[in-house]
């Protein structure tokens, strides 16, 4: 499906769907659990739905409360595994979710037997070097199924024995998360040395969960040791899931970018998640944006709308008139922050970035890529991006690449262009994985000018 964007100012109230970081560990954590778990405000997204598909493999039921038009309800149901839990039943297909393939793998590995995990074609393309090896390390024995490739299909023949691991943790924190939740089922405690962490946040949203459910969690102050207790038995536990940050940044550059006024419903402000830091990173380029912590709302003005009637974005006031961003700790906004730096005057330097190689696809090289096509001034760099910005950009068609934040990134962008340009994202019905019905939801609550 083609997304044809053109200039739009917006207006009005938008809720974003729940977290899909914290909607996958509900569920897998609701698995381990003995009882019924209740699940509420899921996001009910694509990668959510593989796990609630995936999870029943190794004991659970889940319960989706369908509509009559078969869509997935705002409460969902997970009848634990508990001490019941065994096996994968079957091939377990993650689908397009990285966070499933990386959660569940060491989960299963604690299982007398053999386990197989495939996917998508996307899937089958990111890196499962670093999975393989940590289960090796406990005593498992983890391989591709295809000799020299770094990708799934993969082989688990449990179960682990060890208890202590060490691994880098720069390629992705979810294989560590992962891991923790792992540590539930394992005969010991289990400690995790990394050598290198990054995108903590992340686990720190995962010690919280395990804190959640009863499980001691420990991790050091520089995040490079890891302890985790063993626990025979976890208790189901009911749960609202928060609104996902990853989703909030779209309608929120989409407002910066345009003479817009818009209120963000429902956001999270207990800090669990690490895409948060957006909101100051925007600030410090002079954005105006009030969150307001007590209703959880952010109220967003751009352009003519903004306090000084001109919403002017720029580096000028930053030392040495450059926005520098670290993005290891949250990379996943490297799409959204990289669309917005194309229209914030100065210089933006996106960087420790390598981790945004491995997402649903290269993410330095297509963000350059695509946004050049539009006249954008961006460099690509070993770990980072350089982006020049402040001028219009003209419109054009542009990839996605099936990666469903490049999608919503640039259809943004293209509300942005002066009257009478449009932009056309290829293939833009893959932002159903982290958000459903994007376009429609965008042009209801808002005015977007999607048409697809």
């Amino acid at each position: 499906m083609d997304i044809v964007a053109q200039h739009a100012n917006l207006y009005g109230k938008i809720t974003v769907p729940g977290s899909k970081s914290h909607t996958i560990r509900a569920l897998i954590l609701a698995t381990l659990a003995d009882g019924k778990s209740t699940i509420k405000n899921p996001l009910p997204s694509a990668d959510c739905l593989s796990t609630a598909a995936a999870v029943p493999l190794i004991g659970s039921k889940v319960e989706l409360n369908l509509s009559k038009e078969d869509e997935p309800g705002s409460q969902w149901i997970v009848d634990g595994a508990g001490k019941n839990i065994h096996l994968p039943s079957d091939v377990v297909n993650v689908g397009n979710s990285g966070s499933l393939l990386y959660f569940l793998a060491p989960i299963v590995a604690n299982f007398d037997g053999i386990s197989i995990f495939t996917g998508d074609d996307s899937i089958k393309k990111r890196p499962v070097e670093h999975v393989l090896d940590v289960l090796n390390q406990l005593g498992a024995r983890a391989e591709s199924a295809i000799p020299n490739h770094n990708g799934c299909p993969i082989v688990i023949k449990g179960s682990i024995s060890g208890d202590k691991v060490t691994t880098t943790g720069e390629i992705s924190s979810q294989y560590i998360s992962g891991l923790m939740m792992a540590s539930i089922l394992m005969k010991k405690k289990l400690t995790i040395t990394l050598t290198n962490p990054k995108e903590t946040p992340y686990l720190t949203m995962t010690q919280k969960w395990l804190e959640k459910v009863g499980v001691f969690c420990s991790i050091s102050e520089d995040f490079k040791k890891i302890e985790v207790e063993n626990r025979n038995e976890l208790k189901a536990f009911d749960v609202t899931i928060p609104s996902d940050w990853e989703g909030v940044a779209f309608p929120l550059v989409a407002a910066l970018m345009t003479d817009s006024q818009i209120t963000i419903e429902n956001v999270d402000s207990s800090g669990t998640q690490g895409d948060d830091a957006i909101v100051d990173i925007l600030k410090s380029v002079g954005a105006d944006i009030v969150w307001n912590k007590q209703k959880n709302t952010l109220l967003v003005s751009g352009g003519k709308k903004a306090k000084d009637g001109i919403g002017k974005l720029s580096t000028k006031a930053l030392p040495n008139g450059e926005l520098k961003v670290k993005m290891s700790a949250f990379p996943d906004a490297i799409c959204a922050l990289a669309v917005i730096a194309t229209q914030i005057e100065g210089t933006v330097i996106l960087e420790d970035a390598q981790v945004c190689r491995r997402k649903e696809t290269d993410r330095l090289k297509v963000l350059t890529l695509e946004l050049k096509k539009l006249g954008a001034n961006i460099e690509e760099k070993e770990d980072s991006l350089v982006i020049k910005g402040g001028k219009k950009l003209h419109g054009g068609i542009v990839e996605s690449y099936d990666d469903h934040r490049m999608a919503m990134s640039l259809s943004c962008l293209g509300l942005a262009l002066a009257e009478g340009e449009t932009l056309t994202v290829k293939d833009g019905e893959c932002c159903a994985v982290s958000f459903p019905h994007f376009f429609e939801v965008m042009n209801k609550s808002l005015g977007a000018n999607f048409k697809y």
